[in-house]
């Protein structure tokens, strides 16, 4: 094996001996671990992104021009909890409390923000806002196309590992502005670029690891429910800052940034990046070499012995190791042959617009929650937090659900074009009648979420590993990252294309903001177009040219899949 093949394969995770010894020792044991890991692993890029929203409305003094701050936050007589408890309850407000001089003692402490917190309490605090957003995501989505590039071609264990312990120390960093009373907007520019940067390491690297595990088989739905960890961070993320924001709006970021540095000791402990890392063969191996359904391990179990498992072995793991040597190359697909794959370009186009939808909703839900008036209340800061996650319960199902609808019909693009579409309405709708209840707000915002989420989590996950695995690759899975940060990095510039416009355009009035959401979303799915028009011939000419008995096996629920190890 060469220097840069090692450089490339880092070899078992240092961890990897303790999990064998409770039965994580087959390749179907490692690919669920490979699923959990990587799952916790991006829950928590996504609850650290979360902080800025959560605490836009305690920075922004935006917030008072609604009601009166101390009636705002001051008990209501008439407001039932709803829907389970002290959750969204407004009577306590921010802080848990209903008495008045407690509440102005906390404002002068700015604990509280109504005044606000410089650099963001002036005329165009709301626009600032908007900037940091814009700038953490502008060098995430630049960040991305240098992630993808790199990660396929470093270890994706210890690139992945520097990328959360990175995201960590810069998320906490902003937070520690409020403790070390900074108020220069420079600071907390710098703060956010370089955060994006390092979460920009996050999703190349997650989708290549699944990538080098799971074939094609059912991939639509087995990544749809693993991209359930978007909408699980975005929950958890928003909880955990809610939380903690009584105490100063720096703990929403001091927590949030602890738990993905934590994250990141787990993934250099434990994720086995590779197959061949520990003993096992690629699911790309066999239809390289036309030996579908062969392993050589022993009944699909690893072949070397508890403790062999060591970075400096030269026994089964290195020979495995070597023996996948003309599959996994070290020269990766560049960034012009990734673009040149069929539908790369239409569906990395359709996420720009796509993710301007869904990123809006991520960082501006709580403020525009907490500044529209729902049946006859204006709710707190906390409560809107809170009551936000629900949109990303509605994205949950939204990404399970087109999974499982593409991979029914084996139709990406008309799966991801239908959801988009059906998104205008939804949006429109909540809008609309969002403010008339409580009750019928979070039925659309959940509705919303799904078809809003669907798409966006189809393309990014499913799309993205089909697109790396692409037939005219000849079976090199070494463009997996690479075309995964060519589709997600275009999505993200349009991720922060949204938040940005959002924060000018909702001077005049919310309204115009969802004009702008519902075209994005017409945009996206018009931008399928021909990719839809193809998929439509291919079902017409299937439905002309398939067998009798093979129509009888698909109606009867059968398929004629490859083995496990052949994916």
């Amino acid at each position: 094996m060469t220097k840069d093949q090692e450089i490339q394969n880092g070899g078992p995770p240092p961890g990897f001996h303790l999990l064998t010894r409770v039965g994580i020792r087959s390749f179907g044991t490692c690919r669920t671990l490979v699923l959990i890991l990587t799952f916790i692993a991006y829950a928590c890029y996504h609850a650290s992104r979360k902080p800025t929203s959560i605490v836009k409305s305690v920075l922004d003094p935006e917030a008072t021009k609604n009601k009166s701050f101390l009636n705002l936050y001051s008990p209501s007589p008439n407001f039932k909890p709803w829907p389970i408890g002290q959750v969204f309850i407004r009577n306590y407000g921010l802080v848990g409390i209903d008495n008045r001089t407690e509440i102005q003692k906390n404002l002068s402490i700015g604990k509280l923000g109504s005044k606000g917190w410089a650099p963001f309490n002036g005329e165009d605090g709301t626009a600032k806002l908007g900037e940091i957003d814009v700038a953490f995501l502008s060098f995430y989505s630049l960040g991305m196309y240098v992630a993808g590039h790199l990660g396929d071609r470093l270890d994706l264990r210890l690139f992945l590992t520097i990328g959360m312990m990175g995201s960590g120390i810069f998320v906490g960093l902003f937070g520690m502005g409020y403790f070390w009373n900074i108020h220069s907007f420079v600071f907390y520019l710098l703060m956010q670029i370089n955060a994006g940067l390092f979460q920009a390491t996050g999703w190349p690297s997650v989708v290549a690891v699944i990538g080098n595990w799971f074939g094609k088989r059912k991939r639509g739905l087995i990544m749809g429910i693993w991209n359930a960890h978007t909408s699980v961070g975005n929950i958890s993320g928003s909880l955990l800052a809610a939380s903690v924001l009584q105490h100063g709006w720096g703990w929403s970021f001091i927590l949030p940034g602890a738990l993905i540095f934590c994250g990141g000791i787990m993934v250099y402990l434990f994720l086995p990046a590779y197959p061949e890392d520990v003993g096992l063969p690629s699911p790309y191996r066999f239809k390289a070499h036309g030996d579908e359904g062969r392993s050589d391990t022993k009944d699909g179990v690893l072949d070397i012995e508890r403790g062999s498992i060591d970075r400096n072995d030269k026994g089964a793991v290195g020979d495995n190791r070597r023996s996948e040597s003309m599959i996994r190359k070290t020269s990766a697909v560049g960034l012009i042959e990734a673009c040149m794959i069929p539908g790369v370009i239409p569906f990395a186009l359709c996420l720009f617009f796509s993710k301007l939808v869904a990123y809006t909703f991520l960082y501006w839900l709580p403020f525009y929650l907490s500044q529209t008036e729902i049946g006859g209340e204006y709710m707190s800061v906390k409560s809107a937090g809170n009551l936000s996650t629900l949109f990303d319960v509605g994205g949950i199902v939204g990404g399970i659900l087109a999974g499982y609808i593409s991979d029914r019909l084996n139709a990406r693009a008309i799966t991801a074009a239908s959801f988009m579409y059906i998104a205008i309405p939804s949006l429109i709708l909540y809008r609309s009648y969002g403010s008339v209840s409580i009750s019928l707000n979070v039925i659309l915002m959940m509705i919303s979420g799904l078809f809003v989420n669907g798409p966006y989590a189809l393309i990014t996950t499913a799309v993205s590993a089909d697109l790396g695995t692409h037939s005219s690759l000849k079976g090199n899975s070494r463009a997996l990252a690479t075309v995964t940060a060519i589709i997600d990095g275009t999505g993200s510039a349009g991720a922060a294309l949204g938040p940005l416009l959002t924060g000018f355009i909702s001077r005049k009035g919310w309204n115009a903001v969802f004009y702008m959401l519902v075209i994005a979303a017409l945009i996206a799915g018009l931008l399928l177009s021909s990719l839809v028009c193809s998929e439509i011939r291919e079902k017409l000419h299937e439905g002309k040219s398939i067998s009798p008995e093979r129509r009888a096996q698909q109606h009867s629920g059968g398929s004629a899949t490859e083995p496990l190890l052949g994916e």
